[in-house]
């Protein structure tokens, strides 16, 4: 029997320079003539690196994984997973869900590890379509399932609050790996319950 396995997983090293990001803020602020000096806008840019440097940041954590003992094979599936991260083109928040399944192999793994892989390539600038292939390819490079499959639903601010101010629009954005993608009943069964939550509503 094979034991309890755990993977360390520390997001990418960056050196954070609160106050230069604070100074940065309150250029940007001053050159689109938004002036600083008022009681309520005083500390506007380092509430501004503050905030960005909370979006870019991911708690490290174990991803553990335990053995399969009972050769469960059916779908596991985590709906819903709240997302944030910020759009790498404008630097304007996208807010919604993923769902995240696996077909389980000879490990299975702790249910919360998925919600935090989602969040930990979401603390970077991101687009969408590369946060759902990424959060996949790591699920199945580290528990070698026999399929995996994620789907993201998101509103992007830059979308929805600028240019084509398309309010309520949402992205769907999706990612198959092996027997998910492979097998038209798997994959039916997989967009069939990710899509029970939306039906719900």
């Amino acid at each position: 029997m094979t034991a309890t396995a755990a993977l360390r997983v520390v997001p990418p090293t960056a050196t954070m320079d609160l106050s230069a990001a604070e100074r940065a803020a309150a250029d940007l602020l001053h050159a689109l003539g938004i002036e600083t000096d008022t009681e309520s806008l005083r500390g506007t840019p380092g509430r501004m690196a503050r905030a960005y440097a909370e979006l870019f940041s991911a708690p490290e954590f174990d991803l553990t994984t335990f053995p399969n003992d009972e050769g469960y094979d059916e779908l596991v599936l985590a709906r819903s997973i709240p997302l944030r991260a910020v759009c790498e083109h404008h630097l304007l928040p996208f807010i919604g869900v993923a769902h995240v399944g696996y077909l389980p192999g000879d490990r299975i793994l702790g249910l919360s590890k998925l919600a935090r892989v989602v969040g930990h390539f979401a603390a970077r600038p991101q687009v969408q379509e590369r946060l759902t292939t990424q959060v996949a390819g790591w699920i199945e490079e580290q528990l070698a399932p026999r399929g995996v499959g994620v789907v993201i639903e998101a509103e992007h601010t830059c979308m929805t609050l600028r240019g084509v101010q398309a309010r309520g629009t949402t992205t769907v954005t999706s990612t198959l790996r092996g027997v998910l993608r492979a097998d038209p009943r798997s994959r039916q069964e997989f967009f069939a319950l990710t899509r029970m939550e939306a039906r719900r509503d």
